[in-house]
């Protein structure tokens, strides 16, 4: 029996993609807009259309510019890499295409593909590389310098035994960077464990309050603590002590640098549209639409050390190892997830996408662990 044709509505297709598309008059007013371009203005469709552009994007604006040289050249124009920022939008990247429309030249057709999520997987990929790179030099590192720090630690005590006093300084100085030296190596050795992690339905809340309550009592005595949750937020399929680790040392690492009289660090948890990533050691992908945010409103990260953050052995601290973000990364992947770091001073934003859990294919919950509420 012959299939019934299918018919296709153009707007509902356009309503379906993630570019915000927008169909621009000779005036630079909203003619259409699709369910991206809604939520990328922050304004629904009846309040756009009959509007003019510039009242939502800056009129200096390469995305103006591009509107216009399409309308005057009549020709298709695209540039990539604008950055669109205000204090309602904030600060978004994208690449932007302009072109006349075929059955009205008059009317622009404007298209904005946000850069984030492609972005997202390539820094995400990076991370994983480093932590790669770096789990072979622990394994590398735990052989080639451990055994032999023991027979100089074990020196060290035997001269000591017959040293005067003022060698005795000496031989103390051998043993302690001997066992500095250690405990970066016994650190560096967390990378090397390949084992797939356990994991369950977390109520990440539990997680964000736990961490909270440490901080306040210890080494943030001195920050506001502000949170911007949603409580209806399911479970993570997650390792509830990885994630505290991973938290704990976002939020210390905020701390730290948040050292001002307002110290302010704010958690933020939320259900996003996320990406679909292949998790390590399986062929499957998950959909990572669980989203937690560490905000400080410190001075902000170098801007030569924000392509090489989760990268081992980058540091902002001066006695820092700068293995911390590095093992954040690497916890990070073995979940799944992606981490990303947006900086700027007075606010520097860590967000973290994780997978949700579903009964369907982990199975049903445990008592306790109905959600994460």
């Amino acid at each position: 029996m012959p299939k019934k044709p299918v018919s296709f509505d153009g707007e509902v297709i356009l309503n379906s993609v993630a570019a915000c598309v927008f169909v621009i008059d000779p005036d630079d007013i909203i003619r259409f807009v699709n369910t991206s371009g809604e939520q990328l203005l922050q304004a629904s469709a009846p309040y756009l259309k009959g509007r003019r552009i510039n009242e939502f994007i800056p009129h200096d604006s390469p995305v103006i510019a591009l509107i216009h040289q399409a309308q005057n050249d009549q020709a298709n124009v695209s540039e990539n890499g604008i950055t669109i920022e205000t204090p309602r939008l904030g600060k978004h990247l994208v690449n932007a295409f302009a072109a006349p429309l075929v059955e009205d030249p008059s009317l622009i057709i404007l298209s904005l593909a946000k850069r984030s999520l492609a972005d997202q997987i390539a820094r995400q990929l990076k991370h994983r590389s480093a932590a790669r790179t770096i789990t072979a030099m622990s394994a590398m590192l735990a052989h080639e310098i451990k055994n032999p720090l023991s027979g100089i630690r074990g020196a060290a005590q035997l001269l000591e035994s017959t040293a005067s006093e003022d060698d005795k300084g000496l031989t103390r100085l051998i043993t302690d960077e001997t066992d500095r030296i250690c405990a970066l190596v016994d650190r560096m050795e967390s990378f090397s464990d390949g084992r797939p992690i356990k994991r369950e339905a977390v109520n990440i809340h539990q997680v964000l309050e736990h961490v909270r309550q440490l901080a306040q009592n210890g080494f943030g005595k001195h920050v506001r603590f502000i949170e911007n949750y949603d409580p209806s937020l399911p479970p993570v399929f997650g390792n509830k002590d990885n994630l505290i680790q991973i938290v704990l040392n976002l939020v210390k690492n905020a701390c730290e640098a948040a050292v001002q009289d307002n110290a302010e660090i704010i958690l933020t948890s939320a259900y996003q549209h996320g990406v679909r990533l292949a998790v390590p050691g399986s062929n499957t992908r998950v959909h990572l639409p669980l989203m937690i945010s560490i905000q400080d409103n410190g001075p902000g990260i170098p801007d030569d050390l924000r392509n090489q953050l989760f990268e081992p052995f980058v540091t902002t601290k001066a006695k820092g190892s700068g293995l911390g973000l590095a093992l954040v990364a690497k916890m990070i992947g073995d979940h799944g997830g992606l981490i990303e770091c947006e900086s700027e001073s007075r606010k520097t934003i860590f967000r973290i996408m994780l997978p949700m859990y579903s009964e369907k294919q982990h199975g049903p919950l445990r008592s306790g662990k109905e959600n994460a509420s």
